[in-house]
């Protein structure tokens, strides 16, 4: 059977000797399957010792077979990339413009790509949320000045259309426990007065780190890292007294020009910083709310807007650019 089957291998050359080799030795009618199904007719002694060779050509037969197909397979791959009338349909059309990612995109994947090589999770979140998820949860209540502050999109079912991506904080903390790094971007929505600066659509990021010996010590580390490698240069980073509902101490996180050097300029109003961020040690309230201890664990939280940041690396002064749909402005961001 052995020579019968290298005969009968040799003769194939298509996808058709394929499946007729297959089935007329490997297939369930096949001439190994039925020596097999013979095998009950033997002696006990003779059933093991026929049974191990049978099963032995098997695996060699199959072995040969499949890799004589794939040989096939790549013959037919290349005899068609042969071909004079082919069309690959990957390769530019000459003198066509190509696409590229949105500058938004590319950013955000320059911040994730800095905070995940430290160890933090990228997450996604929903762009609706519970007006607890939005407020409560992050120690805004009802009464709280804060929700007049943001113009938030209210929808019908009393949920929002989330003003940050705070808003994800407290789903995430519960998720992940008191012992994590997490990072989430996304989209976020205001009821604003569109100018060069305020767009009702725009993206943001937060970022959280919980443990038992979190500082910020730890704060001020990951975010001047994370800045030089956006902008690829040694970024500085200071922080100022400041105020938010979900940290105490709450933080305004200011960067060094990176245009300038920090020596001054249009950028940064001459004073060689630019205002960056809010952030902070999570509020205790905060933390009891996620079903974390903060007598035992304590971690920071900061947040920034991507659209920020894009028109800082690349140097745009309207933010409405980003939202346009114009392709030839986005075109020519960031060239």
């Amino acid at each position: 059977m052995k020579k019968e089957i290298d005969v009968a291998l040799k003769s194939v050359v298509s996808e058709a000797d394929c499946q007729a080799f297959h089935a007329a030795w490997l297939g369930k009618d096949g001439a190994i399957t039925r020596a097999v199904q013979g095998l009950r007719n033997l002696s006990h002694e003779e059933r093991a010792k026929k049974g191990q060779e049978l099963n032995a050509l098997k695996k060699q037969t199959e072995a040969a077979f499949f890799e004589m197909q794939e040989k096939i397979k790549q013959a037919a791959v290349d005899a068609k990339l042969m071909n004079d009338e082919l069309i690959d349909v990957t390769i530019p059309v000459i003198g066509e413009v190509r696409g590229s990612l949105h500058p938004i995109t590319r950013i955000q994947r320059s911040v994730e790509e800095a905070f995940s090589s430290m160890g933090f999770i990228i997450e996604d979140g929903n762009e609706i949320v519970t007006e607890d998820e939005n407020f409560t949860f992050l120690n805004i209540p009802d009464s709280h000045p804060a929700r007049d502050i943001q113009d938030t999109f209210w929808l019908s079912n009393k949920n929002v259309l989330r003003t940050h991506t705070t808003a994800m904080q407290n789903g995430l903390l519960k998720k992940y426990g008191p012992e994590c790094r997490v990072l989430f971007p996304g989209r976020c929505y205001r009821n604003e007065n569109l100018d060069a600066s305020h767009d009702m659509a725009f993206f943001q990021v937060d970022g959280i780190m919980v443990g038992k010996d979190v500082s910020i010590a730890n704060l001020i580390y990951f975010m001047k890292t994370a800045l030089s490698a956006v902008f690829k240069k040694d970024i500085a980073v200071r922080l100022r007294p400041g105020f938010f509902p979900f940290t105490e101490p709450s933080f305004e996180l200011d960067a060094s020009c990176a245009f300038c050097e920090a020596k001054g300029c249009s950028t940064c109003k001459q004073s060689g910083w630019i205002e960056f961020c809010g952030c902070g040690m999570i509020h205790p309230n905060v933390l009891m709310m996620a079903g974390i201890d903060p007598l035992v664990y304590q971690g920071f939280a900061f947040g920034f807007g991507l659209t920020r940041l894009a028109m800082l690396r690349f140097n745009v002064s309207d933010i409405r650019v980003f939202n346009s749909g114009d392709v030839e402005k986005l075109k020519a961001v960031g060239r």
